[in-house]
């Protein structure tokens, strides 16, 4: 029953979808790294629901930060962070307590937690867990950004349309990372809402595609075989919910290619070595190589539809039919592109201090 990642600097979560509050603790964080409560807002502000393309449930997402914490830095022993849960509707979810709901994690947590699980809300499987990633997440940026390592992740696809690349990378990342909806195109952006709008109006829901960018990344992080880069950033990655596909670079775009097509070719740039091209997404050998880290993430449609679906009563032990309630969202994507950045940050993070010390990311180096 294991809720922790990480080996140097490690992430625990706690709390469920209508229990009092969620959180995370961080153990592992190097002393002396400025802590921004303003900064953890703005995170958290891009993962709250907004509009017609958003759950009706928003939550006001107060933080304590109950440790780990003195005079605005971190004190290097586990910082805890507790949102509460203020907005809930439970009474939602009794009715179909028994009811398998298709794409959900009803089944499996009853298999694994033998009924005593908190299924309300989806419980400690639902999104909103995601919101103590962010905030722990948010620290965890605002570290690596002082070491002068960004990250940036925009919506590359949803609904069948399709965003612009990444360009001029550190400009972009700058202006995403101030979007509530995080497009490199306006246009395509108000494309894909009206798509998620006209999902939602059916009682549908869509998914797309995210594109994350690393810049400023040294080389010689990671390591081979089991502990490369993607392993541990596809770890942590497959914990945000939704997520169903990760490529790295060019990744499957280039699995028909040859070799001289996918290669990255280097060369000298003053005193750096950097190459021409970036297919492998930033990373050699399981370890980066200094170019920045690319790589994208397939995130499924929302599973709650409000559509009549097939199902079993897994008491019962008899097919059913289910038709949901509640408040959900038509498509995730616009809220889950700041915990797919949180959650690079965290396992970044991690890597630096098994590199380079447990101090390297505070004030004490």
């Amino acid at each position: 029953m294991k809720n922790t990642f990480g080996t140097s600097v490690c992430v625990t979560l706690f709390g469920e979808s209508h229990g009092p509050a969620v959180g995370a603790v961080i153990d592992g964080l190097a002393p002396g790294i400025a802590v921004d409560t303003g900064f953890i807002e703005h995170q958290l502000t891009l993962r709250r629901p907004y509009g017609n393309i958003s759950t009706a449930r928003v939550e006001d997402d107060r933080f304590e930060i109950l440790s780990g914490v003195f005079n605005g830095k971190t004190t290097g022993t586990p910082l805890c962070i507790v949102i509460p849960n203020e907005n809930k509707n439970s009474r939602d979810y009794s009715e179909t307590r028994t009811l398998a709901r298709p794409g959900h994690a009803d089944y499996t947590s009853y298999a694994k937690y033998h009924g005593f699980e908190d299924y309300r809300g989806g419980g400690h499987f639902s999104g909103r867990i995601t919101a103590a990633i962010t905030a722990a997440g948010a620290v965890a940026i605002a570290a690596l950004q002082e070491k002068g390592i960004f990250i940036g992740t925009h919506i590359a696809s949803c609904g069948g349309v399709k965003d612009r690349s990444f360009g001029d990378l550190e400009k972009d990342i700058r202006e995403l990372n101030g979007k509530l909806f995080a497009v490199l195109d306006e246009d395509a952006g108000e494309k894909m809402k009206t798509a998620i709008a006209a999902a939602a109006e059916d009682g549908d829901s869509v998914g797309g595609i995210l594109e994350t960018a690393v810049a400023g990344m040294p080389a010689g992080i990671g390591e081979p075989w089991f502990d490369t880069v993607e392993s541990l950033l596809s770890h942590g990655l497959f914990s945000v919910p939704g997520i169903k596909g990760v490529q790295f670079g060019a990744g499957f775009d280039l699995a028909d290619a040859k070799g001289s097509i996918f290669n990255d070719p280097f060369r000298m740039e003053g005193d750096a070595v950097v190459t021409g091209t970036n297919n492998n997404g930033g990373i050699n050998g399981g370890i980066s190589n200094g170019m920045p880290i690319v790589f994208r993430c397939a995130v499924k449609p929302t599973p709650s539809i409000y559509k009549k679906q097939n199902t079993v009563d897994f008491i019962e032990k008899k097919d059913a039919e289910i038709v949901l309630k509640g408040r959900h969202d038509p498509a995730i994507i616009h809220r889950a592109r700041v915990v797919v950045d949180s959650i690079t940050a965290l396992v970044l993070c991690d890597l630096l201090a098994q590199r380079f010390g447990t101090d390297w990311l505070g004030g004490a180096v």
